[in-house]
């Protein structure tokens, strides 16, 4: 049995009666957190291009566009309301050999259980099972070293999601695999120097090509295979090989995944967020940190590629480079006290204070930081000498949000509230947040998504 059919398999096989409480109580917060992130990037300029797109190629369908009374094909609207999860880079993480953002998966676990009438129980049972095999695949092989974007994973994931939802038999959801993979690859290019628009858009994209390819499916289209193992298959153009034993996979001799992912507490990529506790660490120290005579990041070699290699990193020109800029963030934690979704406004992006103290942060690898990663932690050490003598230095190794330091129920919804306050009241938050903590009782999962429509 080949990897695409064992995945199927797998997928296929994961029932709402088998997980335990504790995943079903982790998926649910991770829904919620997701939901916050989309709705709060309702009325941002490349939300709403996407959403004006997306209705001129089909307004009408089985699936709601987050946020208003229109619908869409399904594929459609997984791409919309994915890129709304994922705008603010403030959707959960797995940091493994290859990083992802598993709460990418809910779109397309959404649209197509809203199309396909599925209720609460089957959404939750497909969202676990996509998040087990992406990060499953995430910590089989890096990808990112070899010019591919994580997203390629989610091409799995997402397809194999919509073909549980879509209750399709094992041979025609190994199609979907085969479908979405093979056409569908997507370079790393979308995370190195400027970021563009894209970068919140890429795995939306993968994840529209992972439901068009079921539907395909469905219909009886075949793709190539074996997709993995194959001559010109993904292990000799993409990642190398590597073996996968789905035995390991959670509800079988190991844990469900999603309780292994990071929460965000701040609006940044994940690899800066303890980055951004040691500012604000000094700060509360120190206070005023104008008189700073030069900043010094020593971060694990994740981050430094990332977030502080380009030169493009200490002048962001984009909000989706000055997110993965680590002396951009670092230097407005230190100089605001906060970092949120203002932080990346056209203002602060020109802000001479900012500019200022970023051409005196250097950043490198410390090879003892990287040894840390990922499983003791994402650490950042941050040095502030100032003028006159003097300096400080902070060390946070496990951000709030991590799964050894995790963010607590109230945090979540606090977070919740925070990002669809602008667009809901708190009243109408409060009855979806019900709702979303009880979604195994839905009778139609995609159901709750309309209490989240915007005046």
């Amino acid at each position: 049995m080949d990897l695409a059919e064992r995945l199927a398999k797998y997928a296929l096989s994961t029932e709402f009666r088998s997980l335990d409480s504790t995943t079903v109580k982790e998926m649910k917060a991770r829904v919620v957190d997701a939901l916050g992130c989309a709705l709060g990037a309702f009325g941002e300029g490349p939300v709403e291009m996407a959403r004006r797109s997306a209705l001129k190629l089909r307004s009408g369908g089985e699936s709601r566009i987050l946020g208003t009374g229109s619908r869409s094909s399904p594929d459609l609207a997984t791409f919309v309301n994915g890129f709304m999860i994922r705008y603010f880079d403030y959707n959960d993480t797995y940091l493994s050999k290859e990083p992802a953002h598993p709460s990418d998966n809910l779109a397309p676990c959404f649209a197509v259980a809203e199309a396909e009438g599925s209720t609460g129980k089957e959404f939750v049972a497909a969202a676990v099972a996509a998040y087990e095999v992406q990060c499953r695949l995430c910590d089989a092989a890096d990808i990112r070293h070899r010019g591919w974007d994580h997203v390629n994973y989610g091409l799995v994931s997402s397809s194999l999601a919509a073909s549980k939802l879509m209750n399709l038999p094992l041979a025609k959801a190994t199609q979907a695999v085969n479908l979405a993979l093979n056409g569908h690859i997507a370079m790393r290019q979308v995370r190195a120097g400027e970021l563009s628009m894209w970068k919140g858009a890429s795995f939306a994209n993968a994840a529209r090509n992972g439901v068009f390819a079921a539907s395909l499916a469905r219909e009886g289209i075949t793709g190539p295979s074996p997709i993995f193992e194959g001559e010109m298959g993904f292990f000799r153009q993409v990642s190398g090989p590597f073996e996968v034993n789905t035995e390991e996979f959670g509800g079988r001799k190991g844990r469900y995944k999603v309780n292994g992912t990071y929460v965000k507490y701040w609006p940044a990529e994940y690899h800066a967020q303890s980055a951004i506790w040691a500012a604000l660490e000094i700060r509360k120290r120190q206070g005023d940190v104008r008189r700073a005579e030069s900043v010094l990041i020593q971060t694990h070699e994740a981050a430094y590629t990332i977030l502080g290699r380009d030169p493009e990193k200490w002048a962001p020109k984009t909000k989706e480079t000055a997110d993965h800029s680590l002396p951009y963030m670092v230097a407005k934690a230190l100089l605001d006290g906060r970092v949120d979704n203002s932080t990346y406004s056209s203002a602060n992006l020109r802000d001479p204070r900012t500019l200022a103290l970023m051409a005196k942060v250097k950043v490198v690898e410390d090879p003892t930081l990287t040894s840390l990663y990922p499983d003791r932690g994402m650490a950042n050490r941050i040095t502030v000498s100032f003028a006159g003598g003097g300096k400080e230095t902070a060390q946070v190794d496990l951000p709030k949000g991590h799964p050894a330091n995790p963010m607590t129920k109230d945090d979540i919804e606090a977070k919740f509230l925070r990002l669809v306050g602008r667009h809901i009241d708190g009243h109408r938050a409060r009855r979806v947040l019900k709702r979303l903590w009880a979604l195994e009782d839905e009778k139609e999962a995609g159901s709750v998504l309309g209490l989240l429509r915007v005046a």
